[in-house]
Parts: structure tokens; C-alpha cells; sequence
């Protein structure tokens, strides 16, 4: 029941963080505001842990504001506000939960093609596994794009890295990351940047971050061509990141600049933005987005940047 007098009618199946989850027949899961809650009235057994620390197994069930949980050892009276976490008897503490490792991991593809004056097929595909706890987070990652235009390759670009990020005192953090690969149509035959620095979080909410990095890498970049010189250089590594959570979808930006110290005017500079909404079920997720590869100084006759405009299919476990 709430303060303007709806009644729902649905399974609880949490109360978190000033929410109160319900999964109804009629109108799919519902969340609520827990300020708005004035009672609660369960028919089987639920968790419940209070403000004070108090955690107990059983029914619960009052209406104006105040709630009594009727348990084995018991009846506890109290008040919806005092309500800390709800969550299904015999489950885990959802504060428990979130102070848990956890693996998450997702994998995408997309596939373009045409027929007639001109032929074409285009395959992107990408994985990423991340193992994330309270204070650090660990993301292996790979992804491969081959484009063929007429017989001729457009696109023939494989990339890997690993990514791990600490952070040691509240917004402040420390990271390591590498990343390799190959672009064949940009006559890269081998790339690689390493770095290391801090990072420091100028927005850390619940559903939005915006974090930035500054620290030293170590780029190698080898070409086929003997025209073109290769890249063996220390230089800075400066890195953008936002994440925004939206009440069904997602945003996600990511900027990283690597300049060379022995020369600033030779730099790599990547870009990545998408939006993100579940399709057909949470598990699956339509992602559209665009991403920029600018290379200062690239290769003999390639263009200094890459841009692609994509719309993904993404799966997602745990």
C-alpha cells in the first residue's frame, strides 16, 4: 500500500536502498519508493534485516507506517521507514552481495552485408569478461572487425587487453592495462600500449560515474610498409570514462589519448560512445553507438582517422 492509497498486488522480491522491488502478473516488475511505502503485507516468509542491525526470517504484514514480522522466535514490531533490506528467505544479504567478487560477461556481433552493383560483408564480434568486487575491477577483452568490399578487404582489425583498476581511498584508484593487436588495412602489423597510473572518480553515484586517468605508457606500433617508421615510444596515457544508468538503458563513453613524449605530435587517440536497452529480455541488450581510431601520424596513403557507426546484439551473463 502507498501514500496515495494504490494498493499492489505482486511478489517482493527486494528492498534495497530505498526501493521497494514487486513483480506483478499484470504489469511486468515494479519499483517503488520506499518513502512511499506505508504498508506491507507478505504470505509467506521473507529476510529482513532492519536499520539497526536486526535480521530476522519471517512474515510480515501492517499498513499506516507500521509493520510487524511475525517470526519463529517472535513478533517484532517496527516501522517501513526502519526497513533496511528485504530480500527471499534462505538468499543472501543483498549488503553481503554487494561487497562479493563477482564475475560478469557479455558478448556481441553484428553483421552488414549487400548484393547488386556493389558487394559487400562486413563482421564485427567482441567479448569481455569482468570480475568485479567493491573496490577493484578486472576486465579481460577482445574484439575482431573484418569488412571484404568487392573482394577487397575494408576492415581487418583484431585487438586484446586486460585492464585492472584499484581503488585504494575513496574516488582516488591506481590502475594497469595493456592492450595488442593488428590492423591490416592501416598496414599495422603488430601493435601494443602499456600503462600505468591513478585515476580519480569526479562523479561516483549509484548510476552514474565519470572517471578520469592520467599515468605513463609504452607504445609499439610495427608496419609492413619499409616507407612507414615504427613506433617505439614512452609517452603519457590519459583516459575519459562515463557511465550513465537510465531506468530501462544505459550510456557509455570512453576517450583515451596516448601521446609520445619524444615527439607530442605523435599520439593515438580512440573513442568510444553507445547507448544500450534491453531486447527481448534483460539478458539481451541492442547496443548503438560510434567509435573513432585517430592515428596523428599513420601509415603511407592510410587516413589519419577511422570512424564506425554500429548497432549490436549483446548477450549478457554471470
Amino acid at each position: 500500500e502507498t501514500k496515495n492509497g494504490a494498493r499492489i498486488v505482486g511478489k517482493v522480491s527486494k528492498i534495497d536502498a530505498g526501493s521497494v522491488v514487486v513483480d506483478t502478473d499484470y504489469a511486468g516488475t515494479i519499483t517503488i519508493k520506499q518513502a512511499e511505502v506505508t504498508g506491507i503485507v507478505t504470505d509467506a516468509p521473507v529476510a529482513i534485516r532492519l536499520a539497526s542491525g536486526t535480521r530476522t526470517d519471517g512474515k510480515v504484514y501492517g499498513s499506516n507506517g507500521t509493520l510487524q514480522v511475525a517470526s519463529a522466535d517472535g513478533t517484532i514490531n517496527t516501522t517501513v521507514d526502519k526497513v533496511a533490506a528485504v530480500w527471499a528467505a534462505g538468499g543472501k544479504d543483498p549488503q553481503l552481495v554487494a561487497l562479493e567478487r563477482g564475475w560478469a560477461y557479455e558478448a556481441s556481433v553484428d553483421i552488414a552485408g549487400k548484393s547488386g552493383n556493389k558487394s559487400q560483408l562486413g563482421t564485427a564480434a567482441q567479448v569481455r569478461a569482468t570480475l568485479a568486487g567493491p573496490n577493484d575491477k578486472l576486465v579481460f577483452y577482445t574484439a575482431y572487425d573484418r569488412q571484404v568490399t568487392d573482394t577487397q578487404k575494408s576492415a581487418d582489425q583484431f585487438k586484446a587487453g586486460v585492464d585492472y583498476q584499484s581503488n585504494f581511498s575513496g574516488s582516488n584508484s591506481w590502475y594497469v592495462r595493456n592492450e595488442g593487436g593488428f590492423d591490416r588495412i592501416k598496414d599495422i602489423q603488430f601493435y601494443d600500449v602499456a600503462a600505468a597510473g591513478f585515476g580519480y572518480d569526479f562523479v561516483k553515484a549509484p548510476k552514474q560515474t565519470v572517471t578520469g586517468r592520467l599515468g605513463f605508457s609504452f607504445r609499439n606500433e610495427n608496419y609492413k610498409s619499409p616507407l612507414t617508421s615504427d613506433v617505439n615510444a614512452a609517452g603519457l596515457d590519459v583516459g575519459l570514462s562515463h557511465s550513465l544508468q537510465l531506468t530501462d538503458s544505459s550510456i557509455i563513453n570512453r576517450l583515451t589519448f596516448v601521446p609520445s613524449f619524444n615527439d607530442f605530435s605523435n599520439f593515438r587517440l580512440t573513442h568510444e560512445s553507445f547507448y544500450e536497452r534491453p531486447f527481448i529480455s534483460p539478458t539481451w541488450k541492442l547496443r548503438l553507438g560510434v567509435s573513432n581510431d585517430f592515428n596523428s601520424k599513420p601509415g603511407k596513403g592510410v587516413d589519419k582517422m577511422d570512424t564506425s557507426y554500429f548497432t549490436r546484439l549483446v548477450l549478457n551473463w554471470r
